[in-house]
């Protein structure tokens, strides 16, 4: 981490945890923040759902919420981006604060409530893009008004999806009422046979992603797999944040919503490994929860990611931490002796199941 780094982050701390996010988009935006480029290392090339990937270390949803700061993003070192999640109309969230950080935790809680845009401004963002080397992906939600719910999903990508690399269904917000109510066998069922028409009717169909809470038994568990394996989506985001407050030593413990960073690490991978054996690798997992370190970024594939999302752990390292991590990836990789990151997928699953 530069000097500068440090200091912007030192005094992003200082100041109410939703504003200092608005301004890092915006240093980010205004070239304030030095940017690597992409991590283009061989060992580290590999494909997700078809689509091929410079690394695997991705952006989660939720930082880059309207898609304003694409750019800049793309030569951050990511090896591709989420941004949204959009929703039909534009809506403005809960009410705040919403969003704290658990500083002792290394964690952070957030009750947003799909504050966004809307898809029309998100998508008109979108299309200005230009196509590169790091793709660009949606997530998708649902307003919370909505007479149906599962029906937004299917709206925001038909009109986002022809601007996007890849979609993610989010049924997994702790922070939208009733919401995860839809990762239930038949809701789900339903709501994906929505997306994936809408899917079809795209010019270029895009891989569609599926991301799941971690606060799941392994009875929800397998009946998602078993829905996923049948709905003919691309692959499964392990996972959203947690409801668990389960060691938290922060002050900030009890707010409601959902929790995220350094806590989520074991729980998110348990979650992932146990994916990883019900789908019998026939469909890509990305491992998010927890992580700030390459190491951590090793053990998520290991245990049957094909990629992982950070976002959390930038709030404490920076986005310097992006190209380390990658880089990280890379030795750890070539000191165990993998060639590439797909041989590397799973090969420690048993550990976490």
């Amino acid at each position: 981490m530069s000097l500068l780094e440090r200091t912007g982050l030192a005094l992003l701390h200082r100041i109410d945890p939703e504003r200092a996010h608005a301004l890092s988009l915006l240093a980010l935006r205004s070239g304030l923040a030095p940017l690597p480029g992409p991590v283009d290392l061989p060992r580290l090339h590999t494909t997700l759902a078809g689509m091929p990937l410079l690394n695997p270390v991705g952006l989660a949803a939720g930082y880059d919420k309207n898609a304003t700061t694409l750019a800049p993003l793309s030569r951050a070192g990511f090896g591709f981006i989420e941004v949204g999640a959009a929703t039909p109309l534009p809506q403005p969230g809960n009410p705040r604060p919403r969003l704290f950080r658990l500083t002792e935790d290394r964690a952070a809680i957030n009750r947003f409530g799909f504050n966004n845009e809307g898809m029309t401004a998100i998508s008109a963002r979108l299309a200005q893009h230009p196509r590169g080397p790091v793709p660009v992906g949606l997530n998708l939600g649902a307003n919370k008004t909505s007479e149906s719910r599962a029906a937004d999903f299917a709206k925001v990508l038909a009109t986002c999806g022809p601007h996007v690399d890849f979609a993610t269904v989010n049924v997994s917000s702790p922070n939208t009422e009733r919401l995860r109510d839809l990762q239930g066998a038949a809701a789900l069922t339903a709501l994906l046979k929505g997306v994936m028409e809408a899917r079809a009717t795209l010019p270029h169909p895009v891989p569609v992603f599926l991301k799941i809470a971690p606060d799941l038994t392994p009875d929800d568990l397998a009946q998602i797999a078993e829905v996923a394996l049948a709905s003919g989506i691309s692959g499964i985001i392990a996972t959203n944040t947690t409801l668990s407050r389960e060691g938290l030593k922060s002050a900030s413990r009890g707010e409601a919503g959902g929790l995220s960073g350094a806590p989520l690490f074991e729980k998110s991978t348990r979650v992932l490994a146990q994916l990883s054996q019900l789908t019998h690798g026939l469909l890509p997992l990305i491992g998010v929860g927890g992580i700030s370190s390459a190491e951590e970024a090793y053990q998520k594939i290991r245990a049957g990611a094909s990629a992982v999302q950070l976002y959390t752990a930038m709030v404490y390292r920076g986005i310097s931490l992006i190209p380390e991590v990658a880089r990280g990836l890379d030795a750890l990789l070539a000191r165990d002796g993998f060639a590439t990151v797909a041989m590397a997928v799973g090969t420690d699953r048993g550990a976490w199941l």
